[in-house]
């Protein structure tokens, strides 16, 4: 389908795109996979379209004091395939690197796809086992949320209106963590039926840190903090690891669509949780 008329603007700033906000009907552009289906399919229907590639300052990945900056407009290739980002967080990488196929990889951007929250997406578990932050910043001042407090529902997050996200921030991750992401992939779009992200430290064989991120059971992307809580303290052996995994919806409720019912969700999910676990731990730096 075609979508409907609308006003198109490429501001060449941060400040200019503020302006632009300001407008009624507003919709923001990053790298458009999923907004432009949606406006062909009539189910977005903005008055005026607003094209945020032009904003360099939005594209860039930097390190300072520990934690990396990362632009939102930064494409999900840029991420998988950046070394920085291998090496000081490699569970960023690796999801990335899952994300979609080629085209979609070298088009869609971590800012686009957070904000746009699908319940499906990959990033919401691993930023929210990242223990990441997203700056949301509005013409006239700014906050950062972590990213277990952005994701409140199905395509919906705490970003207001009149906000835009501009960089993610995740910590230089401690080279003696192991990390995984590991999901059940929908053959036809990529997305994942279950996506579980894992991070895990030792300390003389226990369970020093747990992070469970965890994306498409539930209407949003969540930390499976009982999960986590029972993995803690733990020497993490198949029955601890076991235990914990039957604490890992923590009441939400489980997805049920075409792809797969909320009892086959629930049975994957901890499945594919306790091959993350397994691989996060194989991974880490003796």
């Amino acid at each position: 389908m075609i979508p409907q008329g609308f006003t198109y603007s490429k501001p060449n700033s941060l400040p200019e795109a503020m302006d632009l906000l300001a407008k009624d009907d507003v919709k923001l552009l990053a790298g458009g996979m999923s907004l432009i289906p949606m406006m062909k399919l009539r189910l977005a229907t903005p008055e005026h379209l607003i094209d945020l590639g032009a904003i360099s300052e939005l594209n860039s990945i930097s390190e300072n004091l520990g934690k990396l900056h990362i632009g939102a407009l930064t494409t999900h290739d840029t991420l998988a395939n950046s070394s920085l980002i291998q090496e000081k967080s490699p569970l960023l990488a690796e999801t990335a690197s899952h994300i979609g196929d080629i085209q979609v990889r070298n088009m869609g951007t971590i800012g686009g796809s957070t904000a746009h929250a699908d319940p499906a997406a990959d990033y919401p578990a691993s930023l929210c086992a990242l223990d990441a932050q997203i700056k949301l910043v509005r013409k006239d001042s700014q906050r950062v949320v972590l990213a277990s407090e952005f994701f409140i529902d199905a395509l919906t997050t705490v970003l207001e209106p009149d906000e835009i996200i501009t960089e993610i921030i995740v910590p230089v991750e401690n080279p003696k963590t192991g990390t995984s992401y590991k999901k059940l992939r929908q053959p036809a779009s990529g997305f994942a039926i279950v996506g579980i992200a894992t991070r895990l430290q030792l300390s003389d064989g226990i369970v020093s840190l747990a992070r469970i991120g965890v994306t498409g059971l539930g209407p949003n992307g969540f930390r499976a903090t009982e999960a986590e809580n029972a993995l803690q303290n733990t020497a993490a052996t198949d029955a601890d690891i076991n235990k914990a995994i039957t604490f890992l919806d923590g009441g939400v409720e489980v997805n049920s669509d075409i792809h797969a019912s909320s009892n086959y969700r629930s049975h994957v999910a901890r499945i594919y949780t306790t091959r993350a676990i397994k691989t996060a731990l194989a991974r880490i730096a003796c």
